[in-house]
């Protein structure tokens, strides 16, 4: 018999995806450049030369069966060495390649690091507005994920909230910064703070707290907004990365578990995620990538198209009068509707061939997201429909 539990889910289709595919059905109608599609965050920059360069250069010169060849378990040793030693260099954490284990990406990151650090009936707390797919992603591992509210003045953490839901249950605290969807970047007070509340509980409650710090948009982060490495703020750390956005490579799945060489366990970890990898065939990324992933390590696509387009959106929306959080990074922003109904307001604005992604999935009713990773022109293009969308409809003057 089929699955039930997958089968229920069928029911529960991601909304991001569905008004993607509208928005790519839409556009088959009236041409695509004609739908102002802010639905998914797919980067719209390309990859580096160096990447492309790097990949033709395994192809043509190097022997076909190492490069198309199974990966060890845990990743390419060379591979992780680059990667420790890239981290140990740009943030000053002592990582070495046994610290690291490489991923499919941050998901894959993520399936493997709550897996090590929890077990079924466990909690694991994360922060509103957070990714809808955190769902699957913990609640299919047998743990518990739960919520803590928004705090919807500035995005960062609601700490009184945090501490009341912080019980002996907890095992693990997952964040995403910069955030989807917010694109907040946590402050460093903020991070300092949280390490401080995790490391007093620890002593509490006599277990480890693991912090799962999900940062693929590390790199994407606005001029004049610090950045902090979470890892140096607290011991027991597993950093989830991927390159997709960094260097636009999405459809590559490659990313990254970093365990902080603080951290309880923190030689066998990896070790451990090779064993998970058994279970859940998150094993072996593809070598190819790996290796050409190492040859620009510390490089990243022109992602300066990204603030552009984020200051046109914010002016904007300011100048419509909406409340919106100015974001500090990523690809994101995360305004408040003009109607309690976040879903009202999203389907209404289809009408105007704009496409925005309702907030109830994300965790914070009465917002939206916008993925502005979509060509400047259009976004300027797009500003006049967005007024045109909000005079008609909310009487907006």
């Amino acid at each position: 018999m089929i699955n039930q539990q997958y089968k229920q889910m069928l029911q529960g289709k991601s909304v991001i995806r569905e008004l993607s595919e509208y928005a790519t059905s839409r556009g088959k109608e009236i041409g695509y450049d004609n739908v102002f599609d802010y639905s998914l965050g797919n980067p719209s920059v390309p990859c580096t030369q160096s990447f492309t360069d790097a990949m033709t250069d395994l192809l043509q010169n190097s022997d076909p069966v190492a490069i198309h060849g199974y990966s060890p378990s845990l990743g390419i040793e060379s591979v992780r060495n680059c990667v420790a030693d890239s981290l140990k260099r740009r943030f000053g954490v002592n990582y070495e390649g046994k610290h690291i284990f490489m991923t499919s990406g941050a998901a894959g990151a993520i399936a493997h690091a709550i897996r090590c650090v929890t077990k079924p009936g466990d909690k694991v707390l994360t922060f509103a507005p957070f990714f809808p797919e955190y769902n699957p992603y913990i609640n299919h591992t047998g743990a518990v994920l739960k919520v803590v509210p928004a705090n919807t003045e500035n995005f960062q953490i609601n700490f009184d909230a945090f501490e009341q839901m912080l019980t002996d249950k907890v095992m693990a605290v997952l964040i995403n910064t910069p955030n989807n969807p917010s694109g907040i970047v946590y402050s460093p007070q903020t991070i300092t703070k949280l390490a401080d509340i995790l490391r007093r509980k620890q002593i509490e409650f006599r277990h480890d707290i693991f912090l799962v710090s999900d940062e693929p948009y590390r790199e994407i982060v606005f001029d004049g907004v610090e950045a902090p490495f979470v890892a140096k703020f607290y011991d027991n750390t597993i950093t989830c990365y991927s390159f997709s956005k960094s260097l636009s490579l999405p459809g590559e799945r490659i990313g990254y578990i970093a365990v902080n060489p603080k951290a309880t366990d923190a030689d066998i970890i990896p070790v451990i995620c090779g064993q998970i990898s058994r279970g859940i065939g998150h094993n072996c990324p593809p070598s190819i990538i790996q290796l050409a992933v190492s040859r620009v390590i510390d490089q990243t696509s022109d992602l300066s198209v990204y603030e552009t387009n984020m200051n046109l959106i914010y002016n904007k929306l300011v100048d419509l009068g909406f409340t919106v959080v100015k974001p500090g990074g990523t690809f994101y922003i995360f305004p408040k509707a003009l109607e309690d109904d976040s879903n009202s307001f999203c389907m209404k604005a289809k009408k105007y061939d704009l496409i925005l992604v309702p907030s109830d999935g994300f965790g914070c009713p009465g917002y939206f997201r916008m993925a502005y990773c979509i060509d400047t022109e259009k976004v300027k293009r797009s500003l006049d429909v967005l007024e045109k969308f909000v005079r008609e409809e909310y009487g907006v003057r």
